[in-house]
């Protein structure tokens, strides 16, 4: 068991506004008239469609295959008819389109032959692959593989798995509502990556403000005989971070250029262990989550629902309010507005608020930085936002970047104390997209640049390749000269050819004229005087013209 708890720099403490949504258990949401299923819904690789328009599909049969080792597959969420393998609006703050698989429910709800194993049986190795195609992810919101997540570092002895339950976000309670009914399927799940990590010691971490979920944990971990141990931290957002949490209950610090498992250490969530459990001794991939509806809203809760399932029809579940202006995906600090509700839910649709001018009034003006550092003061990864915020307007990239604008985790806590109400994050966030455009550029420039000097170094060493043989070949020619014999027939020149030619057609010429002038006339006694003047004609045309022939070949 642990000695002592350590402590993260920073931090804020929003209202939580947990408790509407936990007051009844989880539901098991209705099957939509129309699944839109994005291929692409993990960090990584996008995986490749397997499917076609016309297809039939059953639930949990595999519609995308991972594409490289950082990917994970995609599954039918129920049986049906592929209606279209399309671009559809995602669920993202961007709004644009992604490549998905519409599939008509056909109402059965048909599964395919699933195949539970004994990963006990197998090979580590073989048991990450089985992760990889059931579409295991980290369904903490980062939607990392989580077989990848599972490798340990080989040269650093996995020392302390983390499972984290803290769900640190105001307004959500799903991961809480699953501690709570379904804690032996989380310990199992943890089992597994335990063994999979070979880790030391297994440390649950949960918030102090989710009692009933410890206790279940506990009474789970002590019914299957593990020696997990179930720690309630202090509630301070954002505890929930990967790195936070690790630091609370190892002392160990993450540093920005290092993965933890080169520190001896795992963290992943209480849902990634559930769903692992699932696909293992089930053969269920990962087709369905829990989710959160509240907000603004009659019957706030918890519903477990198919990926793909349009947004409208999850959030009717919770019967938005009248005066409902708005919709935030995730938590009010690291959520983001939903830009359409026809975007379906994913892996990484863990929340749904409904926002009312109530709830969320809008913002105040944005004020001048007074420079007070209260940003810099809760910041959990002890940067300066105020710095970055400043070379962030003023597009000074450079700058940013010395201030570390990529160790930010974009938790919301500056924007949260800003006296200013200055959107920190906002700018944060267009200053990493922007140098992320610059670098695309960068590489694409650079890439241009490679392959023109590639063309003009192969068209240099193609002409000297000609010039080598051209010159090769002239060589050969006059080695052969130099070794013909002293009696060979000497070449022709070309204006001795022509002098001969026309030698040889004049003497052809001149023995034709010669034949003409030794033939006698014959029957030429009885010839009238018209036919003697047209003889006469006919003899001066012909020496006309062999005289103006002698004359041509003899110039």
């Amino acid at each position: 068991m642990l000695k002592q708890l350590f402590k993260f720099k920073g931090g804020v403490k929003p209202d939580s506004n947990k408790t509407p949504s936990v007051q009844t258990p989880i539901a098991v949401a209705p099957l939509p008239a129309l699944l839109i299923v994005p291929l692409h819904q993990s960090i990584g690789g996008i995986p490749h469609p397997l499917v076609q328009a016309g297809d039939h599909v059953l639930k949990g049969q595999r519609i995308g295959d991972p594409d490289k080792w950082v990917s994970a597959a995609v599954h039918a969420p129920t049986s049906g008819t592929v209606l279209a393998v399309e671009e559809r609006i995602a669920a993202h703050p961007s709004g644009l389109s992604t490549l998905s698989v519409i599939i008509e429910p056909d109402g059965h709800d048909e599964w395919i032959e699933r195949r539970p194993v004994d990963y006990k049986t197998l090979t580590p190795e073989r048991v990450r692959e089985l992760l990889r195609d059931a579409g295991v992810v980290g369904l903490g919101g980062a939607v990392f593989p989580s077989h990848a997540k599972l490798s340990p570092a080989k040269s650093v002895p996995m020392e302390e798995l983390v499972i984290n339950g803290a769900e640190c976000e105001p307004f959500m309670t799903c991961d809480d509502m699953l501690m709570r009914e379904r804690a032996e399927g989380i310990v199992h799940g943890t089992a597994i990556f335990r063994d999979l990590l070979d880790a030391k010691r297994v440390l649950i971490g949960i918030e102090d403000n989710k009692p009933e979920a410890i206790a279940a944990m506990k009474l789970a971990v002590e019914k299957l005989g593990q020696n997990f141990a179930v720690i309630a931290v202090p509630t301070r957002y954002p505890a929930g971070g990967a790195k936070q949490l690790i630091r609370v209950l190892t002392g160990k610090e993450v540093s920005a250029n290092k993965r933890s498992p080169e520190m001896g250490v795992q963290c992943l969530n209480v849902a990634t262990a559930y769903t692992a459990w699932r696909a293992l001794a089930f053969g269920e991939p990962v087709i369905s989550r829990l989710i959160t509806v509240t907000g603004n809203v009659e019957k706030p809760g918890n519903w477990e629902a198919l990926l793909g399932t349009p947004l409208r029809d999850i959030l009717a579940l919770g019967q938005p309010k009248l005066d409902t202006n708005g919709y935030l995906m995730g938590g009010p600090m690291m959520g983001f507005e939903i830009p359409s509700l026809d975007a379906p839910m994913v892996k990484a649709s863990n929340c749904l608020i409904a926002g009312s001018p109530a709830l969320f009034p809008p913002p105040p003006p944005e004020m001048p930085c007074i420079r007070c550092g209260a940003c810099a003061d809760v910041c959990p990864h002890e940067l300066q936002p105020f710095e970055m915020y400043w070379f962030s307007r003023a597009k000074n990239f450079g700058k940013t970047q010395e201030y570390k604008l990529f160790d930010c985790i974009e938790c919301g806590c500056c924007s949260y104390v800003c006296p200013s109400h200055i959107p920190l994050v906002q700018y944060f966030r267009f200053a990493k997209s922007e140098i992320w455009a610059r670098e695309r550029e960068k590489n694409k420039a650079d890439a241009a640049k490679t392959r023109f000097e590639f063309r003009n170094e192969r068209d240099e060493r193609e002409k000297a390749e000609k010039a080598e043989r051209l010159a090769k070949a002239a060589a050969a020619k006059a080695a052969e000269k130099q070794v013909l014999p002293a009696d060979a027939v000497t070449t022709t020149l070309p204006d001795e050819a022509d002098a001969a030619k026309k030698a040889a057609i004049a003497a052809a010429i001149e023995r034709a004229r010669l034949q003409r002038e030794n033939i006698q006339p014959k029957n030429t006694d009885t010839l009238t005087a018209a036919q003697r003047q047209e003889i006469a004609a006919i003899d001066a045309r012909r020496n006309v013209l062999e005289s103006g022939t002698h004359d041509a070949e003899t110039q």
